[in-house]
């Protein structure tokens, strides 16, 4: 869907987006949205689309089954390693 318009900026640089704009964006309420400047153009993007974007791109590039938690987990025990820490799942074993 292409639609052009023209909208006024307040001396402030307030906008308000029309109606129709929000409505196609699937905007309700208050809302936040991606501002990308690219030369002198402005895009604006649903904050969600932009996560529902990367998640489809993970489960098209993913070569496992592992869970954002896993890869958490895996981000944390490398941190620790590096500040000479043992891993969490060692400090776990421990407790047994």
């Amino acid at each position: 869907m292409s639609m052009t318009m023209d909208i006024r900026v307040a001396e402030n640089g307030r906008l308000i987006l029309p109606q129709s704009v929000r409505k196609a964006m699937g905007l309700q309420g208050e809302a936040k949205v991606i501002l990308t400047l690219e030369n002198d153009e402005v895009r604006l993007s649903p904050i969600g689309h932009g996560v529902s974007r990367a998640r489809a791109l993970y489960r098209e590039h993913a070569k496992s089954n592992r869970t954002t938690d896993d890869f958490l987990t895996d981000r944390r025990d490398e941190a620790a390693r590096d500040a000479g820490e043992p891993a969490a799942d060692a400090q776990e074993g421990d407790r047994k």
